[in-house]
């Protein structure tokens, strides 16, 4: 008898089903069994704010494509680094995905004692959903109208005090970025929030405020309030008539956008990575979610895993050292 002779039936029909079963193996794609349980997609601030009806819209979505639930799991606190730690420690199986953006990613991290992961190398970026610029703003009583004015006066003065949604926001981390760049002494007073900072600048307590546009919107509809500069590369569509940051040349470096995307931890495997950004292009390319996500004052930016990566890489760069050097703690 050869080697490749086999000593009974039952052992020939054992031998065929293990080399049908390994041919299956090999010819199936990696993510073919992915997912066959619930997903976990990690918002780091409490519920009602944007982050988590960005990610209740992209769950929501992503569940009709991909089989399986995607829920929602509210992780809010140290500048959205709980919600980052849990995410960066957790398998790297696709089932714990982030609703990443710019303050547990880019302000966070850098705003703690210790710092408690690398931004870039402590997650796979997957996916990037969209981008929302801020709004420098002003009460109409302060007699600043354009963005200019802001220099002139805080130069004259000296200083000018600016408000923002609390410590280590995204409208404080700007701030800091218009006084080291343009060289004026911008003071910040922090607010638990945009309401209360709204309300004090209405009222006049400050002249200027920075903060995602979008809650604004009714106030400079109003008159209440009026908007000097979005800090985006382009002006919005929700505000076609105010000027970007970037149409003044010395103001170009201050660009900058609080950016959402889909994250996951390192060394997640590539096709499971693939078969998530796919997704979430797919969902993005849909006209309502389009005009969703516009309403919240965020333009979609469909794209690929290496470019959202890249993204993120370079906003890290730029904001870190300012969150540092400004001395910022949570």
């Amino acid at each position: 008898m050869s080697n490749l002779e086999f000593p009974s039936a039952l052992s020939r029909r054992t031998a065929l089903q293990w080399l049908a079963t390994s041919a299956a193996s090999l010819a199936a794609p990696a993510f073919a069994a992915w997912p066959d349980k619930p997903i976990k997609l990690v918002v780091t601030f409490p519920a009602g704010g944007a982050s988590d009806i960005v990610a209740r819209v992209m769950a929501e979505q992503l569940t009709k494509s991909l089989g399986q639930p995607v829920v929602v799991d509210n992780r809010p606190g140290a500048g959205g680094s709980v919600g980052g730690t849990l995410v960066a420690r957790s398998p790297a199986d696709g089932y714990t995905l982030m609703l990443s953006n710019s303050t547990p990613i880019s302000i966070g991290p850098f705003a703690l004692e210790k710092q408690p992961y690398d931004p870039v190398e402590a997650f796979s970026h997957i996916a990037s959903v969209g981008a929302a610029p801020l709004v420098v703003m002003a009460n109409p009583a302060s007699g600043l109208r354009v963005i200019t004015d802001v220099e002139a006066q805080a130069r004259r003065a000296g200083q000018l005090n600016f408000g923002s949604g609390g410590p280590a926001s995204i409208g404080h981390i700007y701030g800091e970025l218009m006084k080291k760049d343009i060289g004026i002494n911008l003071i910040h007073v922090p607010y638990r929030g945009g309401a209360p900072m709204t309300t004090d600048l209405i009222s006049g307590v400050v002249p200027i405020g920075i903060d995602v546009v979008t809650a604004y919107l009714p106030f400079f509809k109003s008159g209440q309030l009026i908007p000097l500069a979005v800090t985006s590369a382009k002006r919005t569509p929700l505000l076609p008539d105010v000027p970007s940051i970037s149409e003044l040349s010395s103001y170009r470096k201050l660009v900058l956008d609080n950016f959402f995307g889909i994250s996951g931890p390192a060394k997640m495997p590539a096709d499971v990575v693939a078969r998530i950004n796919t997704a979430c292009n797919e969902i993005l390319a849909q006209a309502d979610i389009k005009k969703r996500m516009l309403d919240l004052g965020i333009t979609v930016t469909p794209g690929s895993p290496a470019a959202f990566t890249s993204y993120v890489r370079n906003q890290v760069a730029a904001l870190s050292p300012t969150v540092k050097g400004a001395g910022v703690n949570i």
